[in-house]
């Protein structure tokens, strides 16, 4: 019994990431008991929503070998369009504004793909260099302003209402799950789904197949560029602010949260499930260093320690399984 539940943990990354999630939340409860009340977990979740969301556009360009790292500067953008629209009351609609934000994200994506597909420039080179420009935008358009919660008006309830979440949840934690459905969905059932994974594999094999490889990293790099934009809408109403240095240097947080989860920076491994699951490790991490009170000044370092061990399990729990399926095989 015990070496079949072993082999069930081992035998599957999500399984195993699950386990670790499983033992986080227990150690930090011992600490801090209200660390599991369900009002301490639907504002870690609020709170950590952005990370979430943009792990999934991340998972989609790792996938196919890629990397962004120009992430939170699209946010920036985005979100600073919304803002001085809200502050120079040009537009009000929610919708409209949310809208906006993910276009200005998917165009933002969208050079980046191209850049990357089409003028075959390393994407972490190509990506460095939007990453200055997409920030240096986004000062360029605050004109040495910001927009405060009273410039935000109507549209900072929108993180504060359950209007989506028929009264129980909140609106942002609905679009995360929204979000993680329809990727699930499209990652494991349609055909853009197993192209991403087959560009990743071995973009060779893929293009003799008949996959348009360009036409699949430039699908990529825009959809990170949209979930970028939403979050950038997200992240003004969650924190009921815009500015230019939105989320400065959370493009790490992103690509760790896909790492913990098991995705392959090389392409052509990762699940959606694993990428959640490397969001919330992330994210329970975050609220557990202040609640068991570990000093500011040594947080980053803890945290980073703590994503170490945990990146060191899934590595060691995916070589048994390997170990085990050779020893089937020989068999």
């Amino acid at each position: 019994m015990e070496k079949k539940l072993l082999k069930k943990i081992t035998g599957s990354r999500e399984a195993s990431l699950f386990l670790v999630l499983v033992i986080l939340c227990m150690v930090i409860q011992i600490f801090s008991p209200s660390f599991l009340t369900a009002k301490s977990i639907l504002d870690m979740l609020k709170n950590n929503a952005v990370i979430m969301i943009m792990a999934l556009g991340m998972l989609c360009v790792l996938l196919v070998g890629g990397i962004d790292i120009s992430i939170t500067s699209t946010l920036a953008l985005s979100g600073m369009t919304v803002g001085m629209l809200l502050k120079y009351n040009i537009i009000h609609n929610t919708l409209l504004l949310f809208l906006i934000a993910i276009l200005v994200g998917a165009i933002c994506g969208a050079i980046i793909g191209f850049v990357v597909a089409r003028g075959k420039v390393l994407p972490i080179i190509a990506t460095m260099g939007f990453m200055y420009i997409y920030r240096g935008l986004a000062y360029l358009i605050a004109r040495s302003q910001w927009a405060s919660a009273e410039n935000l008006g109507g549209f900072k309830n929108f993180a504060l209402e359950k209007e989506l979440g028929l009264g129980i949840l909140n609106n942002v934690i609905v679009i995360v799950l929204v979000c993680y459905i329809i990727f699930f969905a499209v990652m494991k059932w349609t055909k853009t789904g197993r192209k991403i994974y087959a560009v990743g594999s071995n973009p060779e094999a893929a293009a003799v197949s008949g996959i348009n490889t360009k036409r699949i990293k430039l699908l990529v790099y825009t959809l990170m560029g949209m979930l970028a934009g939403l979050c950038g809408a997200l992240a003004v109403a969650v924190y009921s602010s815009a500015q230019p240095n939105m989320l400065y240097g959370k493009e790490m947080d992103v690509i760790a949260a896909c790492v913990i989860g098991g995705v392959s920076m090389s392409g052509g491994r990762g699940t959606v499930a694993g990428a959640l699951l490397g969001s919330l490790i992330l994210a329970v991490i975050a609220k557990a260093l202040p609640l068991v009170g570990i000093d500011s000044i040594v947080q980053n370092t803890v945290k980073g320690c703590i994503i170490l061990a945990v990146i060191i399990f899934n590595v060691v729990a995916q070589r048994m399984m390997q170990k085990e399926n050779l020893k089937g095989r020989e068999m």
